[in-house]
């Protein structure tokens, strides 16, 4: 009843998309926790809902981690395509799709064919972490900045009673990965991580958290044509 109310006013709405995959020595979750939680964030203020984060994506590369299960690209194209439809069909009109997930922009590809395909509607594809503004927020801490890497370690995806390592990890050649199947890529990861120290001063990642959350509100606000 809350949301009809709603759309009697506005047409916006946020479906947070994510994965279930290793982080080396971080939740599983990661990749959902925080896209729904910057979209919820950014969109409080404003008003605007938020859908419980898709907790799956594409991650085949991490199928020798056990806990990392993945769609085909076909099944998570067709579940966004839905769920696009479904909700345009209730009246909402305006979709800001926030990822969390780098193995996920193949929906990138779908907003826009469905977006074509609905003129009266418009669905937006937002990368949170490495969006311009908070992407430069990263470069200028520590550029080595990767997946499971500190980037990803904050106080919301840590684990109880899991220590992180101490070391700065050499970051692993990203082309040779892409070509090995997932035993490889677990060879090669052997705990996870792409690389770099795994944890930096809270300060230091609420500063991105900041920027990303302004970076999705941004958008929410003024994205749209």
């Amino acid at each position: 009843m809350q949301l009809e109310e709603y759309l009697a006013r506005d047409d916006r709405i946020v479906l947070p998309l994510g994965s279930t995959e290793q982080h080396a020595y971080l939740s599983l979750g990661t990749d959902a926790i925080l896209a729904e939680r910057v979209s919820v964030e950014a969109a409080e203020p404003l008003g605007v809902p938020v859908l419980p984060a898709l907790p799956y994506g594409l991650t085949p590369y991490f199928g020798a981690f056990p806990g990392s299960p993945t769609l085909r690209v076909d099944t998570f194209l067709a579940v966004l395509r839905d769920l696009l439809d479904s909700l345009l069909g209730q009246g909402f009109r305006r979709f800001l799709l926030v990822n969390g997930h780098g193995g996920n922009m193949p929906g990138a590809a779908l907003a826009a064919e469905w977006m074509a395909a609905n003129p009266g509607a418009q669905a937006l594809f937002f990368s949170w972490w490495n969006a311009p503004s908070t992407w430069a927020v990263v470069e200028r801490i520590d550029p080595e900045a990767s997946h499971a890497s500190w980037l990803e370690s904050f106080p919301w995806t840590r684990l109880e009673g899991v220590e992180l390592p101490d070391e700065r990890k050499p970051m692993v050649d990203v082309a040779r990965l892409r070509a090995e199947d997932p035993a490889g890529v677990r060879r090669l990861l052997g705990d996870g991580s792409y690389g770099g120290v795994y944890r930096r001063p809270d300060d230091e990642v609420l500063e991105i958290w900041r920027s990303g959350v302004e970076e999705v509100r941004e958008v929410l606000e003024h994205g749209w044509r």
